[in-house]
């Protein structure tokens, strides 16, 4: 299978870079209390430091944002999936606990204010894409049973013409969502900088090490960018 990314996402900002993983053989179970722990330390420690009117000018965010701006996407209106979490956290609210492998994924991406999205592959069936939609384009509502046509010229990730996530990195479908059957899992983390002490590589190797410890699972990692805008893996 392959994922690549549109020449036209690279204009709205040539810094883009995206942390692909493959977990095969993921042995997802409930939540553990270490795991939640895990998950609620984070929510703890995000609201120890980070105050309500900072959010929008922590540095994923901004970015996120200024993307979402510049493909025409209102993030007043779609926020970053990340900026609403932390908006619920800094409310006083916690993530709802779902499984293992939902509420550590979130823990990472608290602890990185970092894009983070786990698919499971038994939902995606042709070749994965982050591009601007086109005529024939759908998606799949979380907990709906009915497909939407999707607006053509919004900034989306697909696979073939089936969207997994809408508005960039506003909303995940239905489709892919992760239950404690996922085994194979594809994830998707969407950073701006890439090497030793960045929050894309530090959320890689955490999504990494959870796969192959907690989750005795294999794991291959890659770095989409400019540079490397197509990978293929099985």
């Amino acid at each position: 299978m392959k994922y690549t990314i549109s020449n036209d996402v690279f204009e709205l900002n040539p810094e883009i870079k995206f942390g692909i993983l493959i977990g095969h053989n993921i042995k997802n179970s409930d939540a553990t209390a270490e795991d939640e722990e895990r998950l609620r330390n984070a929510e703890d420690k995000m609201r120890q430091e980070i105050k309500a009117e900072q959010l929008r000018d922590l540095h994923n965010i901004a970015l996120y944002r200024d993307v979402m701006m510049k493909s025409g996407i209102n993030p007043n209106k779609y926020p970053p999936s990340v900026e609403a979490m932390f908006k619920r956290i800094i409310k006083g609210g916690q993530l709802p606990a779902i499984n293992a492998l939902v509420d550590l994924c979130n823990a990472v991406s608290v602890e990185n204010a970092l894009s983070l999205g786990g698919h499971d592959m038994r939902d995606i069936h042709d070749d994965l894409e982050v591009r601007f939609s086109r005529k024939g384009d759908v998606f799949l509502p979380f907990g709906a049973q009915e497909y939407e046509e999707v607006p053509e010229n919004e900034l989306v990730f697909t696979s073939g013409n089936t969207v997994q996530t809408l508005k960039w990195v506003w909303r995940q479908s239905e489709l892919g969502k992760l239950t404690l059957d996922s085994c194979d899992v594809f994830f998707q983390l969407v950073g701006f900088e890439y090497g030793e002490g960045t929050s894309l590589t530090n959320a890689m190797n955490e999504i990494e090490k959870l796969i192959n410890e907690r989750f005795n699972g294999k794991c291959v990692s890659y770095l989409v960018d400019i540079n490397n805008p197509s990978v293929e893996f099985i």
